[in-house]
């Protein structure tokens, strides 16, 4: 038993972050957990995590903060290759054949856990450079961590988070300032960053891509099967989900359909 966070507090913590959230903390990684109170007891200026309990409890902005604190934001411009070729060569080519049959020109996409906002940006700079004449696109960035969905929102990274970017896209779709890359306000126009929390339904409706990887990880499988539910009801009656190559929809109940490309495994809506 840790004398920093007794079993007792742990659970407490664990099962707040739960409710709130979704994210489920395991025995495992309860050093993590540990790790993050310490550092809001700290700037909180409280002494014990029981103290830091009874005031996170009661405050809304505070619990913001926790959640933030706890969540991972690991990502990286163009990040698993098979994804992109399979949005490129498959994803893209299927919507825009059936949108013109529609009518309706328009791509909606959600970046749902976007981080700093590496992955939407990616999602545009594909989009801009295959889309045909007449069509345009919207992307939804969202996060539990605000101060990761700022990051997106500003849109400027340091050079070593650019690695990833080919060189005929940094030209294009970037401007250098010291220190690091800015996007060009052209791209960002695409994209709307905004805070929310996975638990919650984000009130969109007919979307035609959700990517959302490498999230699910992060719940149990009640929240997982909960938050894939909810993607369901936001996309249009053919559309497409992207999740995490770990991570798969195997054994939750869900309507999707396992779809297997040449080059990656996603899920489709089919209705």
């Amino acid at each position: 038993m840790s004398e920093f966070l007794p079993d007792a507090d742990f659970e407490r913590f664990r099962s707040l972050i739960y409710n709130e959230s979704g994210i489920h903390f395991s025995s495992s990684n309860r050093t993590i957990l540990e790790s993050r109170l310490k550092e809001r007891l700290r700037l909180a200026k409280l002494d014990t995590v029981g103290e830091y309990y009874r005031h996170v409890s009661g405050n809304q902005d505070e619990l913001k903060i926790l959640l933030d604190a706890v969540t991972t934001n690991l990502t990286r411009f163009f990040r698993n290759a098979a994804h992109w070729e399979t949005f490129e060569k498959y994803v893209i080519p299927d919507l825009i054949e059936r949108k013109r049959q529609s009518g309706d020109r328009t791509i909606r996409i959600w970046s749902a856990g976007c981080s700093t906002g590496e992955e939407p940006y990616t999602l545009a700079m594909f989009l801009t450079e295959i889309l045909p004449p007449g069509f345009t696109f919207e992307i939804l960035a969202s996060d539990l961590s605000l101060k990761s969905v700022l990051t997106g929102q500003e849109g400027f990274y340091a050079e070593s988070r650019v690695t990833g970017v080919p060189e005929k896209y940094l030209d294009k779709y970037f401007e250098k300032r010291d220190g690091g890359y800015q996007v060009i306000d052209a791209l960002k126009r695409h994209i709307k960053f905004d805070y929310h929390n996975l638990k919650n339904d984000s009130g969109r409706r007919n979307l035609d891509i959700i990517f959302c990887r490498n999230v699910l990880i992060y719940f149990d499988e009640a929240a997982q099967e909960a938050v894939v539910n909810r993607f369901w009801d936001a996309m249009a009656p053919h559309s497409f989900l992207f999740i995490g190559h770990s991570e798969s929809l195997f054994g939750m109940k869900t309507r999707f359909t396992f779809l297997k490309t040449d080059w990656a495994c996603i899920y489709a809506k089919e209705s």
